[in-house]
């Protein structure tokens, strides 16, 4: 593979987290080293992720808009994630694959 290329992302495993002014925490499914968090509310959700169970998001964590996406490199490590929303209830999608371009 040729240094600078990207490879496309490939899903192994997805959980929903049922997000609200609270923070809700989640176990990520599937293996591989990123993933992509989906925001399927009508608020900013605001994500933390962590290799512990207790992990808790606040509203100064990283944001992903309404309706928005994004793909991280999490590494090996990241077993839990954990989501708040700036305002109201949704849902907020963690899947875990391998990748890095969606």
């Amino acid at each position: 593979m040729a240094t600078g290329s990207t490879q496309p992302f490939r899903p192994a495993g997805t959980v929903g987290a049922s997000a609200s002014t609270t923070s809700a925490n989640v176990a990520l499914a599937g293996g591989g080293q990123a993933i992509l968090v989906y925001n399927a509310s009508t608020s900013v959700a605001f994500f933390r992720l962590a290799a512990a169970s207790g992990v808790v998001a606040a509203l100064s964590d990283t944001p992903v808009p309404p309706g928005g996406r994004m793909l991280v490199d999490a590494g090996p490590f990241v077993t839990n994630a954990a989501v708040v929303l700036s305002a109201g209830t949704g849902a907020v999608y963690f899947t875990r694959g391998d990748g890095d371009a969606y």
